[in-house]
């Protein structure tokens, strides 16, 4: 208690209003300081015996500061940690992003209208208490709730239908309605309570808005850095949940609440095992975890050369990595970037010296690269350090040539010094991929970091039908390389890869250069291409994303819109 009372003389003196019985009007008296006066409900000043059952041992006014901090933080800590329970079958687009913000928003506002209105008709500490321990049980049962929403969300992406996928979503978003306005109700009610004198009114406010926004600030940085990556989701709300619980059960005894022993079940939501955000859809789950940027799944599945696991991030509708130690090509879209330089005339595979990566993920294409060009220094950039854990941990990414950068791909493209024969692009989150990948400026910065007959390749998705995406990047490389080709991979793979060269180039070179192959897996790739990947050259579009304009997500929304249309909401 000590220390709560230091916590709250750091911002000073606030008067703390007398409590009311109802049907009474004493607002408007100015009552004892924050930490030396008598116990809130004590009413000698106005000539009144003490409220019953409200002993002195505690001012309830030590306990109004840091509830604010807290109530601040929780509220943010819960966007945040919410962000996280979606990721996982609703990804991190900026839609999903909207979604979320734009509802807890509205909950706030809700709060802090019905917060202030309901400060003035009860004025009470008591009602304060409730109103955060009643926030405090609900945000603990929310990961416990959702889980079963979140089930059919799946369902809804399976079966392509828009309706129970979108309802699932905003089922989810829904629960945050009753943890994010109560917890907006805070704020204008420790004012209404702080409010002695209406000459202080302002600086009152100011106080408590002040720390409620610093606990808010803190509430971002602190779940995202350190409870998320150490204990997940699920128990990063169970903690917030009991720090909130805590004060509020220490103010509700003061007044002898016998109902808040209701609430403490939700502790023992602390103590469950932690279960798995979301199932894979294929094979067994080897190993599952959050880090600051997504939800790692390791799932293994049985193949006729032996076990692969796959790397799987937040919704799992694509795959990111393969290993299979029984078999080196995959069959997917990591395989064709070994074939990227036979663009080039006269291409020889002694020509290729080095390499980068933006998006090493736990580098299947590092492992291509160094299989069929030998120990060249490959530069991997990879945002997430989790995930070059697990690389190496599952997917034997421990290739001494291999230099894993933990780093923003375009910013390590950006500040390094060092050029590339191939500088290789698959940092996309499926779905949706990051704007700031597929500009223009972004692919003038990789071409002035490639040798003079290096190459620039790229993964982009698709549909059997619907080239919308592979078209627009392509035409924006098109703006910055002499020469842009795209292979499309052969069904059921809905990729294309899109290779610009720095030097001019002949789409008859590809099949020229296929012939001279030596190397077994690099000619297997490169007759496949041929055989059928529509090899084909890219020529001027007008349509080019830049930095202040790339719409990449209402693009890609398109694709998934119309490839459910032309299905009839059913997968063929």
């Amino acid at each position: 208690m000590h220390l709560l009372r230091r916590f709250g003389s750091c911002f000073g003196r606030l008067d703390i209003a007398a409590e009311q019985e109802p049907g009474t009007n004493k607002v408007g008296t100015r009552h004892s300081a924050l930490g030396t006066s008598p116990a809130l409900g004590t009413s000698s000043a106005l000539g009144t015996p003490p409220a019953l059952g409200t002993p002195p041992a505690l001012g309830t006014a030590d306990l109004l500061l840091p509830l604010v901090f807290v109530s601040g933080f929780t509220s943010l800590a819960v966007e945040l940690a919410g962000s996280r329970l979606l990721a996982p079958y609703f990804g991190t687009s900026l839609y999903i992003w909207a979604v979320l913000v734009g509802l807890v928003l509205l909950y706030l506002t809700a709060g802090y209208f019905i917060g202030g209105r309901w400060a003035d008709r009860h004025p009470s500490a008591r009602v304060l208490f409730q109103i955060t321990a009643w926030a405090a049980f609900a945000t603990g049962v929310i990961p416990v709730v959702a889980r079963p929403i979140l089930s059919f969300s799946s369902i809804g992406f399976a079966n392509l239908d828009a309706g129970l996928f979108l309802g699932s979503l905003f089922g989810v978003v829904l629960l945050f309605a009753v943890p994010i306005t109560l917890l907006g109700c805070v704020s204008p009610f420790a004012i209404r309570l702080a409010m002695g004198d209406v000459g202080h009114a302002g600086n009152v406010a100011g106080r408590i808005y002040a720390l409620s926004t610093l606990g808010s600030i803190l509430g971002t940085v602190v779940p995202v850095f350190v409870l998320i990556p150490a204990i997940g989701t699920p128990r990063t709300l169970y903690v917030l949940s009991l720090a909130l619980l805590g004060l509020s059960v220490i103010g509700l005894w003061r007044f002898r609440s016998w109902y808040f022993w209701l609430l403490l079940p939700v502790a023992c939501l602390a103590v469950l095992p932690e279960a798995v955000l979301r199932p894979p859809s294929f094979g067994r789950l080897i190993y599952a975890t959050e880090s600051a940027y997504y939800y790692i799944q390791v799932v293994q599945q049985d193949t006729p050369t032996g076990p692969q696991n796959n790397l799987i991030l937040d919704e799992g509708h694509a795959i990111h990595s393969i290993y299979n130690p029984g078999q080196l090509t995959t069959g997917g879209p990591w395989d064709y970037f070994m074939v990227a330089p036979l663009f080039n005339r006269g291409f020889r595979p002694d020509q290729v010296h080095s390499a980068a990566l933006v998006g090493l993920a736990a580098g299947t294409i590092a492992r291509d690269l160094t299989s069929v060009y030998g120990p060249i220094p490959i530069d991997g950039v990879e945002i997430d350090p989790k995930i070059i854990e697990v690389g190496r941990r599952f997917f034997d990414m421990n290739e001494p040539n291999l230099n894993a950068i933990a780093q923003d791909g375009r910013y390590y493209i950006t500040t390094t010094p060092k050029r590339y024969d191939i500088i290789g692009i698959d940092a996309y989150r499926q779905p949706y991929i990051p704007f700031h990948l597929t500009t223009r400026e972004f692919f003038q910065q990789v071409r002035d970091h490639l040798t003079p007959n290096g190459v620039a390749v790229l993964n982009a998705g698709r549909t059997e039908t619907d080239y919308r995406l592979v078209d627009v990047v392509a035409s924006t490389m098109k703006a910055v390389f002499p020469n842009v080709f795209v292979i499309d991979l052969p069904a059921p793979q809905i990729n294309s890869i899109i290779v610009g060269t720095n030097s001019a180039a002949e789409l008859s070179s590809f099949a020229a250069n296929a012939g001279q192959l030596s190397d077994p897996t690099l000619r297997q790739v490169a007759e496949t291409a041929l055989r059928s990947g529509r090899v084909r050259e890219v020529t001027a579009d007008p349509t080019v994303f830049t930095d202040d304009w790339a719409p990449v997500e209402k693009v890609i929304d398109e694709i998934v819109l119309g490839y459910v249309r032309a299905n009839n909401g059913e997968i063929r």
